[in-house]
């Protein structure tokens, strides 16, 4: 281990709040690259490592949100140089000879590991992550752009490619928010008509902006019944953890639509299994993606100019930061 010291911030014990600390700057073991972290996002699956789920070893360095440029390599890693710009995101390396990884589906690797909960995510000068969970970072992106792409970017990027829509299609982006407002700049230069769901009308002209069609505010009555009107979505993609909305969101689903969501609550869904059988509707959830799946999103992202809307904040202020992430318009990053 390193006897160089870096500046970090760690959750220490379940509920209590980010600590900053100082620690040794780690070394990459085989097949490892240790990154200088020059930015991390700030992302509400930090509360995992937060309130010691999943397993989580205490103390812990959240963050996975993470971009910066290869600093240090280990013994046998070939695929990353000390220079290279590179993002880790929520998966952190696959184990590649489970029956999944086998099959190439290495998100649902039966080993996989978390950044920020399997090992030290990037709430910290520098990390070392296995060399399968890095991604190149396009030079058209910032750092600061890069970091909520490597989370929010890639799970709604990699949920809308892989969803029953095509171009033309009408898509129902439920939330304008972090997730969301990325949401429907995908969906918008994936060339969907793009529906806005939101509650209220203050974020109507924004969402707009972003590249939406359509927009329903969803205190005006049902959400569904107002998607129906419009024709019915092919895919009504939910970033907001509601499962009562969720369900009022399928009313709007033409036959052959899809509720596709990617935030919950953790309650039931109470949907009618008739909305199902009858239009052969469906219901999914999507979960992020490995590292080449972050590539093509911020790959799609660099050539049609999507980008987050981020706020900037020094690491010593990660507890201030993240108690007030709901206030960020709309990501809040992590300086280092």
């Amino acid at each position: 281990m390193s006897t160089q010291q870096m500046r970090a911030v760690q959750a220490v014990k379940a509920g209590g709040a980010f600590v900053v600390t100082r620690m040794a700057v780690p070394e990459p073991g085989p097949g490892q690259v240790r990154v200088k972290v020059h930015a991390c996002g700030v992302c509400a699956g930090e509360n995992l490592a937060r309130n010691g789920m999943l397993g989580v070893n205490f103390p812990r360095v959240p963050g996975h949100e993470v971009a910066g440029t290869v600093d240090a390599v280990g013994p046998g890693v070939s695929a990353w140089k000390p220079g290279a710009r590179v993002g880790v995101g929520w998966h952190g390396g696959s184990c590649f000879v489970c029956e999944s990884c086998r099959r190439g589906d290495f998100t649902n690797c039966a080993e996989r590991k978390i950044v920020g909960l399997t090992y030290d995510g990037g709430y910290a000068e520098y990390m070392v992550a296995p060399q399968d969970a890095l991604a190149g970072i396009p030079d058209a992106l910032s750092f600061e752009e890069a970091g909520p792409l490597m989370c929010a970017g890639i799970t709604t990027f990699n949920a809308l490619r892989n969803s029953r829509a095509r171009p033309g299609d009408t898509v129902a982006i439920h939330g304008v928010g972090g997730l969301g407002h990325l949401a429907i700049q995908f969906a918008d230069k994936m060339g969907f008509r793009t529906v806005a769901i939101n509650r209220g009308r203050d974020k109507e002209a924004l969402a707009r902006k972003l590249g939406a069609d359509e927009y329903i505010d969803s205190t005006a009555g049902s959400a569904g019944e107002a998607l129906a009107r419009l024709g019915g979505a092919a895919v009504a993609f939910s970033t907001v953890g509601s499962s009562a909305a969720q369900v009022d969101l399928s009313q709007g689903l033409q036959a052959n639509g899809q509720l596709l969501f990617v935030a919950t609550d953790h309650q039931p869904l109470g949907i009618s299994p008739d909305l199902l059988v009858f239009g052969r509707r469906s219901v999914t959830g999507w979960y992020s993606g490995h590292a080449k799946d972050s590539e093509d999103a911020m790959a799609f992202a660099a050539l049609k100019g999507v980008r987050p809307m981020v706020e900037t904040h020094p690491l010593e202020q990660a507890e201030e930061t993240f108690q007030n992430m709901s206030k960020a318009q709309f990501r809040a990053v992590l300086t280092v």
